[in-house]
C-alpha cells in the first residue's frame, strides 16, 4: 500500500472542469461533414390501426432528402427484451416485435410511424409535420385492471391477452405463506401505487448515424449508458450489422438514470438513413418527444400484507402487483418488476415466508422500465410503509419494531425466503447513527415550534436494502437473463510510465474519471494524475455491460483491480531481470520494485520503460509491452443497506408539505470517495422527494398524456428540498469483492419515499387524524388537504 492511500481521499473530481467551463463534449456537439438531420412524424393517439401513410408531400418540400415509414422496415428484426420470464405455470411471457417504426398500429402517443432526413433540423421538422397519416383510433388501454380483465381489446392483437407474464415468486413459498397469514394473530393490509415518473436527464436523447461507403463500416454516436449492449443488439437483433462493421460512441452523456440503458428505434434509423444517403444523418430529442418516447419508471399497483405475531415479529409478507410495461418490452422492462423488485421484499428483516406475485401488462402507454433504484424502490416503498402503518396498528414505535425484525450481525450470510444471501450488514449499527444524526429526543420541541406557526409536524423513518452490483451471470442466466453481467478494463503502461485504462463501464455523472485512477493509483503507488479512463467507445474499451444497478465500482472497479493485479505480476518479472532475480524475490510497494533482503530497488518507471526497451528480455519467458486485460464476473450482490429520517411541516389550510430536515445513514461498504458518495446519495435523495411529492407523469383514459412538460410535470427545486445531512460512517465491507465496496448511486431514491410519505402520515396521526393512514405519491397539495378534511 502507498504510505499515503488515495483510497477514502475526498478527491475533487477531475471531469468537473470541462463540465463547468462548457468544454464538455456530448452527442448533440459533434457535427459531421455532410451531416443531414432526421425527425419523426409521431402518433397523436394512444391507440389506432395505420390505414395508410401519405408521405408526397414531405418528399417534394424543400431540403428533404429521404422519408422512411414502417413499411421500410418491416423485414428487419425487433428490439428485445433482455429478460425471459416466465409465469407462475411455467409459460414464457408474450414478447410482441417492437418495430423500428410502427407498421400497422400505433401503440401509445409518441409512437414514431414515419421519418423524414433533410439538410437542416428545421426542414425535417417541417416536413414530419406535411405527412398525412390515416389512422382509424381504436379504444384506448390505460388503466391496468381493465386491461388485465378485457382481453378482447388488445395492446398487440398476436398475442393473447394485455398480460405479458403472471409470475410467482417464490412459488413454493406461496402455500406456507398463505397459512402464515391466514393463522397470524394480526395482519396489517395496504393497498398503494408507485406513482409513473419521467426520468427527464439534463440531455435529452441524441444520435448521430455515419455510414463509410468505402469500408462498409458504420458508426453511431449515442447518449448511451451501455454502449457495447446497444451494438449488440443492434448487430444481433435489430438490423444484422456485422458486429465488427459497427462503433458505438457514447461521449460525454448527460445524465440517464436508466432511460439511456436501452436501444431505442431512433438509433437504428440513423443509421438506415446513413447508409442509404451516404450522409451522417442526427437526430435530438426535443424535451416535449423526450417525455413521450423516453422509457418511464415505476408505475405499480400493490397490495401488500404483512402479518406478526403478538409482539410484533414479522411472520410473513404477501404482495400482488400489477406493473404497467407500457405499449412495448423495454430492453430491461421485464426484469425491473420480478427479479429486481419481488428478489428485495424480505427487505432487511427476518421474515421467514414471502411470497411475490407480479402480472406484467401491456397498456397503450410510453414502454416502462428501470429509472433510477429499478425495482428496489418499489419494494421497499411498499414494505417501509405497511412496517409503518403495522406499527401504529400495534401501537408499537416504529423504530423499535424494525430493530425488533432486524437480521443481525452474527446472522450473516443469511439467506432470505425469495433467494437471496445477504453477505454482510449491521442494520442496528446504521439505525443507532440515524438516531443520533436525527435527534430525535429534540422532536417534540422541533413539533411544538411548528404548532405555533400553525403547522403540523411529522417524522417518518424508513429502512431500505438494495441488491447491486448486478450480478452473478451463472444466476441471471438460470432467471433468464439473456446477456451476461460481468465487466472489463483493459490496463495499458505507457513507455514513460503513465497509464491507460479502457473500461467497459461507462461514465455520465458517476465520476470514474476520478475514482478508477484513485483505485489504480493505490495499487501502483503512482499518482492519480498519470492515470487516464477511457470509456464509452467500442473500439477502443472492451466488452462490457455499461453503467446502471450501482454495479460501476463493485464490478467494473474490481475488474480494474483484476488488470492492474497482471499489470504488477508482469511488472514484478521484468523488475527481477533488471535486478537479476526471479520475480518471487520481488517485492512492490509504493511505487517501487525491491529486492527482497537486498537494498537493490527500481522505480515504477524505469521498468514501464523498459517493458518497451527488451533489448536483453529473455523472450520465451518476458513478452515485450506492458498491457493487460481482465474480466471480473461477480460472486454475488453486494447489499448496501441504511435507515432514513424525515422531518415535514404540513400546513393544514392548503395540504402543503415542506421536507424541513432529512438525515441519512448508509452502509456502502467501503468508500473510494466520500465526496462523490455524498454527492450520489444528495442527487438520488432529491429524486426521491420529488417523486414522493411532486412528480407524475399521468395519462388520461385516453391514454394522452397530461404531464408532457415543465408546466405540468413538476420537477424538485432547490427550494423543495433542505440540507441534507449524510453519513456513511458505518460501513460492513463487502466479502467476495476485491474492493469490499457496495455502491452508492441509487440508494438515496430508495429509502427516501418511503421516509417522507411517513412523515406525513405521522404529522397527521399526531394531528388527530387517524384515519388517514396511506396518501398515494405524489403527495401533493390537493391530495393532502383532501386527506385532511375527509378523514
Amino acid at each position: 500500500m502507498p504510505k499515503d492511500s488515495v483510497i477514502g481521499q475526498a478527491q475533487k473530481r477531475r471531469e468537473d472542469k470541462r463540465f463547468t467551463t462548457g468544454k464538455g463534449r456530448y452527442t448533440d456537439d459533434i457535427v459531421l461533414k455532410n451531416q443531414t438531420y432526421a425527425a419523426f412524424a409521431r402518433s397523436e393517439v394512444a391507440h389506432g390501426a395505420i390505414r395508410g401513410v401519405d408521405t408526397s408531400a414531405a418528399e417534394s418540400m424543400p431540403g428533404v432528402l429521404a422519408v422512411f415509414t414502417g413499411a421500410d422496415f418491416v423485414e428487419v428484426g425487433g428490439n428485445p427484451a433482455g429478460w425471459l420470464i416466465h409465469s407462475r405455470d411455467g409459460t414464457p411471457m408474450t414478447e410482441p416485435k417492437r418495430p423500428v417504426l410502427a407498421h400497422g398500429k400505433v401503440r401509445h402517443v409518441g409512437d414514431a410511424y414515419a421519418a423524414v432526413i433533410a439538410e437542416t433540423a428545421e426542414q425535417a421538422r417541417d416536413a414530419a409535420e406535411a405527412i398525412s397519416a390515416d389512422i382509424e383510433e381504436l379504444p384506448a388501454i390505460v388503466n391496468m385492471a381493465e386491461a388485465v380483465a378485457n382481453s378482447d381489446n388488445r395492446v398487440h392483437d398476436e398475442v393473447p391477452s394485455n398480460v405479458c407474464f403472471d409470475w410467482g415468486w417464490i412459488e413454493d413459498n406461496r402455500a406456507a405463506t398463505d397459512a402464515a397469514i391466514k393463522s397470524a394473530a394480526h395482519v396489517t393490509t395496504l393497498e398503494l401505487k408507485n406513482n409513473r415518473l419521467s426520468p427527464n436527464p439534463m440531455e435529452p436523447r441524441c444520435s448521430i448515424g455515419d455510414y463509410d461507403t468505402g469500408t462498409d463500416d458504420y458508426t453511431l454516436y449515442t447518449t448511451s449508458q451501455n454502449p457495447h449492449l446497444t451494438r449488440l443488439l443492434l448487430s444481433a437483433f435489430v438490423m444484422g450489422i456485422p458486429e465488427h462493421k459497427l462503433r458505438v460512441v457514447a461521449p460525454d452523456v448527460g445524465g440517464g438514470f436508466g432511460s439511456k440503458i436501452y436501444h431505442y428505434g431512433e438509433e437504428a434509423l440513423v443509421l438506415a438513413a446513413a447508409k442509404r444517403l451516404g450522409r451522417p444523418v442526427k437526430w435530438t430529442s426535443s424535451r416535449t418527444e423526450a417525455f413521450v418516447t423516453d422509457a418511464h419508471g415505476r408505475d405499480h399497483v400493490t397490495k401488500i400484507e404483512l402479518a406478526t405475531d403478538e409482539e410484533g415479529h414479522f411472520l410473513a409478507v404477501r404482495t400482488e402487483t400489477m406493473a404497467n410495461l407500457g405499449a412495448y418490452l423495454s430492453n430491461f422492462a421485464t426484469a425491473t418488476p420480478t427479479f429486481l423488485h419481488g428478489t428485495l421484499m424480505a427487505g432487511n428483516y427476518t421474515v421467514p415466508n414471502v411470497y411475490v406475485n407480479v402480472k406484467g401488462v401491456f397498456t397503450n402507454t410510453v414502454p416502462v422500465d428501470a429509472y433510477r433504484g429499478a425495482g428496489r424502490p418499489e419494494a421497499t416503498f411498499s414494505l417501509e410503509r405497511v412496517i409503518d402503518k403495522c406499527a401504529r396498528e400495534l401501537g408499537m414505535d416504529p423504530i423499535a419494531l424494525r430493530r425488533k425484525n432486524y437480521i443481525k450481525p452474527d446472522q450473516f450470510p443469511y439467506t432470505t425466503p425469495v433467494a437471496l444471501e445477504y453477505d454482510t450488514g449491521n442494520y442496528d449499527a446504521v439505525m443507532d447513527r440515524l438516531e443520533e444524526m436525527a435527534d430525535l429526543g429534540g422532536f417534540e420541541a422541533r413539533r411544538a415550534e411548528s404548532e405555533k406557526a400553525g403547522k403540523l409536524r411529522g417524522i417518518g423513518i424508513a429502512s431500505y436494502i438494495e441488491a447491486c452490483g448486478i450480478a452473478p451471470s451463472n444466476l441471471v442466466g438460470v432467471l433468464g437473463g439473456r446477456v451476461g453481467l460481468y465487466d472489463a478494463a483493459t490496463v495499458r503502461v505507457n513507455p514513460t510510465g503513465n497509464v491507460l485504462v479502457m473500461v467497459g463501464a461507462h461514465s455520465h455523472g458517476q465520476g470514474h474519471e476520478t475514482t478508477f485512477p484513485q483505485i489504480v493509483a493505490e495499487r501502483l503507488g503512482i499518482d492519480p494524475a498519470m492515470i487516464e479512463i477511457v470509456h464509452g467507445d467500442t473500439a477502443r474499451i472492451p466488452f462490457g455491460m455499461g453503467t446502471y444497478g450501482s454495479r460501476s465500482l463493485a464490478v467494473c472497479g474490481s475488474a480494474v483491480v483484476k488488470a492492474t493485479e497482471k499489470i504488477i505480476d508482469k511488472a514484478k518479472k521484468i523488475a527481477g531481470h533488471m535486478m537479476e532475480a526471479g520475480d518471487g524475490e520481488v517485492d512492490f510497494e509504493d511505487g517501487v520494485f525491491s529486492l527482497r533482503g537486498t537494498n537493490k530497488n527500481v522505480p515504477w518507471g524505469d521498468v514501464a520503460l523498459k517493458a518497451y526497451i527488451p533489448h536483453d528480455f529473455p523472450l520465451e519467458m518476458i513478452e515485450p509491452g506492458l498491457e493487460e486485460t481482465a474480466f471480473y464476473d461477480p460472486a454475488n450482490f453486494t447489499f448496501p443497506a441504511g435507515a432514513y429520517a424525515c422531518e415535514v411541516e404540513v400546513d393544514p389550510a392548503t395540504g402543503k408539505v415542506d421536507v424541513v430536515s432529512f438525515a441519512a445513514a448508509d452502509d456502502f461498504g467501503n468508500v473510494i470517495n466520500p465526496q462523490i458518495v455524498e454527492g450520489q446519495v444528495h442527487g438520488g435523495l432529491a429524486q426521491g422527494v420529488g417523486q414522493a411529492l411532486l412528480e407524475h407523469a399521468v395519462y388520461d383514459g385516453e391514454g394522452q398524456f397530461l404531464s408532457g412538460s415543465y408546466m405540468d410535470y413538476t420537477m424538485p427545486r432547490a427550494y423543495d428540498v433542505p440540507s441534507f445531512r449524510v453519513d456513511h460512517s458505518v460501513l460492513t465491507p463487502c466479502t467476495h469483492n476485491p474492493l469490499g465496496v457496495k455502491g452508492c448511486g441509487e440508494a438515496g431514491a430508495i429509502g427516501s419515499p418511503p421516509a417522507v410519505v411517513n412523515a406525513v402520515i405521522d404529522a397527521l396521526h399526531r394531528a388527530g387524524k387517524t384515519g388517514v393512514t396511506h396518501i398515494d405519491m405524489p403527495l401533493t397539495p390537493s391530495r393532502v388537504w383532501s386527506a385532511i378534511h375527509e378523514s
